[in-house]
């Protein structure tokens, strides 16, 4: 059985920085996409509604939320079945719970349990 692995999380003042991990119990080879998303704590915690943050495809294609580009660096070791997010210039409005994601297929997509955020003076 596979579970997903998260940690990094905590709390910096804003300007700070911060690095997520995400790695498996079990290794999944041959995922597609491998990401990072997020939602506000006492928001809908349903999947579908949580923001991406940033994706990492097999190809190598990389896509970013607009409001993290140039400040958040996702990176990923496919043979590993790991990925971290290295958030610099961290705001106050990057404070959420952070979710790993492992996309196989729509029947084997692995969430993480989420880690928590917080961006504050």
């Amino acid at each position: 059985q596979v579970q997903v692995v998260e940690s990094g999380g905590g709390l910096v003042q804003p300007g700070g920085s911060l690095r997520l991990s995400c790695g498996l119990s079990g290794s999944i080879h041959n995922a597609y996409l491998r990401g990072w998303y997020r939602h506000v704590r006492g928001a809908s915690a349903t999947w579908s509604e949580r923001e991406l943050v940033a994706t990492i495809d097999t190809g190598g294609t990389l896509t970013y939320a607009d409001s993290v580009k140039g400040r958040f660096t996702i990176a990923a070791d496919f043979a590993k079945s790991t990925v971290s997010l290295q958030m610099n210039s961290l705001r106050p409005e990057d404070t959420a719970v952070y979710y790993c994601r492992h996309f196989v297929d729509p029947s084997r997509d692995y969430w993480g349990q989420g880690t928590q955020v917080t961006v504050s003076a």
